[in-house]
């Protein structure tokens, strides 16, 4: 892992200009250098990053100790145009999450108001214009529901991933992610790579779009029951669930690699044809949503196909928690135990499904109702605690049908087509070998070396913020406190 440079932090001056904390808003020039590229193209003044510690000066373990907590208080909504500054210096007080229980024993809850986060903003994300849009779309809105925050511009791939490695998660009620789903796959996996890793997935996460794709983002807004938007509305909408404090349950995937190399997903994994659009279309990124679309007409002019073998675990043959064969635990590497999983060189347990080895377009396995913004892959439903979408395309079928499966998905409607060559199945957990190591993966968009790989769902594992008030079927969730009604959130009606 390459060594941290460290980045610079910043505070927000009652006039809503950047600058380091001791130093007038005239200095800041001084300290942000013309060549840093992620400063370049951005507001004037705009900061740049920083590593875990202090706000308002390069970081330093030393200025940290001496540091008192209202000299670290960052308030959002000093810079907001239109909205009620708050006064800095206000000592903080932390209040408790509001937590209610579920039946299978994990909370849901409301986080505290005020609220005190931290943003990784991936400055390069998308169409590069995600710190403008932070500061003319996210900022007003957290100040009027008084929500604190640190920014982090994250620097380079996997950035984010050792940020959250070191950082003092106490300090922060939620982390928040204003990127594509890329950054929240390097946040989770640098959660679960911790020593601390029980406790550290239980931050709460918060996705707010400013990438491509947004499928992550364009999911939760599906959940919140507000109608599918992009771009801007879509960032608008997700900042305004954060902005009600809502959490909610999610699912994660864990995936065990023929490599030993273990890997979390919160969105989806691809094979095939999907994973080939999204890897080859990271060249025409500034495209932003439309990436995809040309990416797809370049891909479908010379259609590949994969052979390899697919074995999964249907959602209703999950009788039990506990297996009736010994558990694929690996001592040497964090995270839950894989109940539903054996080793990769044994055959899947006897009430899997095993699909004959054969040729396919593609295979995805996907958490979530969305596969991008405007791709609507799942209009089935949200996933049932424990289990994933699982979708796959065989050969065979022509460019022409392909073409208007994925025309078709923007509403949700390609199932309709009743394509001979598409099978869904809800799974709890799946196994693929591609043969030869052909093809590429894409988990959670990420490139991914292909090799055979198998995974389960583990149910309910980290909370973000979400706008649906019920936990995933089958639970039953109890009544919202009413003795709290501030931190209440308003009834979900459309943005």
């Amino acid at each position: 892992m390459p060594e941290c440079a460290a980045p610079r932090a910043w505070s927000e001056d009652m006039a809503g200009r950047p600058s380091p904390q001791g130093a007038t808003p005239d200095s800041a020039s001084a300290v942000s250098s013309p060549s840093d590229p992620a400063a370049a193209g951005n507001d004037a003044g705009a900061p740049t990053a920083r590593t875990p510690g202090g706000e308002g000066e390069p970081h330093s373990r030393q200025r940290d100790a001496r540091l008192g907590s209202t000299d670290k208080e960052l308030k959002a909504g000093t810079s907001a145009e239109g909205s009620t500054p708050t006064a800095l210096g206000k000592p903080w007080q932390r209040k408790p999450r509001v937590e209610v229980m579920d039946p299978a024993g994990g909370p849901w809850s409301l986080l505290p108001r005020p609220c005190r986060v931290l943003v990784l903003l991936n400055p390069r994300g998308g169409k590069g214009k995600a710190l403008q849009l932070f500061r003319s779309h996210v900022q007003p809105l957290l100040a009027q529901a008084d929500v604190s925050f640190t920014l982090i511009l994250t620097e380079r791939r996997n950035h984010a991933r050792e940020l959250v490695q070191s950082e003092e998660l106490g300090r922060w009620d939620a982390l928040v992610v204003m990127s594509g789903d890329g950054v929240m796959h390097e946040v989770v996996n640098g959660l679960m790579a911790r020593p601390d890793w029980e406790t550290a997935i239980r931050k709460p996460l918060c996705s707010l779009p400013a990438g491509s794709g947004n499928a992550l983002a364009a999911s939760l807004n599906h959940y919140a029951g507000y109608e599918q938007v992009t771009n801007e509305d879509l960032l608008t909408n997700c900042t305004r669930l954060l902005c009600r404090r809502l959490l909610a349950p999610m699912n994660l995937l864990s995936l065990q690699m023929a490599s030993g190399l273990r890997i979390f997903s919160v969105l989806s994994l691809a094979w095939g044809f999907i994973a080939d659009v999204d890897i080859e279309s990271e060249k025409f990124r500034r495209l932003g949503e439309m990436r995809f679309t040309v990416g797809t007409i370049l891909r479908l002019a010379t259609l590949r196909i994969y052979r390899g073998r697919l074995a999964y675990l249907p959602a209703e043959r999950v009788v039990s928690k506990v297996p009736a064969f010994p558990a694929l635990d690996r001592q040497d590497q964090p995270g839950p135990v894989d109940t539903h999983l054996v080793p990769l060189e044994e055959p899947v347990p006897s009430h899997w499904t095993v699909v004959p080895e054969q040729d396919f377009v593609l295979v995805l396995a996907l958490l979530h109702s969305h596969l991008g913004s405007e791709m609507f892959a799942a209009p089935m439903g949200h996933c049932a605690a424990g289990t994933m979408h699982l979708f796959y395309v065989r050969a065979g079928v022509s460019r022409a049908m392909l073409l208007r499966l994925f025309l078709a998905m923007e509403k949700g409607r390609h199932m309709d087509y009743g394509c001979p060559y598409l099978e869904y199945v809800p799974v709890a957990a799946f196994r693929l070998e591609p043969k030869d190591g052909k093809g590429m993966f894409a988990v959670d968009g990420e490139l991914i070396v292909s090799e055979a790989v198998q995974g389960q769902v583990h149910p309910n594992y980290f909370q973000m913020v979400s706008g649906h008030v019920e936990p995933p079927a089958p639970l039953e969730p109890q009544p919202l406190p009413s003795q709290n009604p501030q931190q209440t959130p308003p009834p979900g009606e459309p943005l």
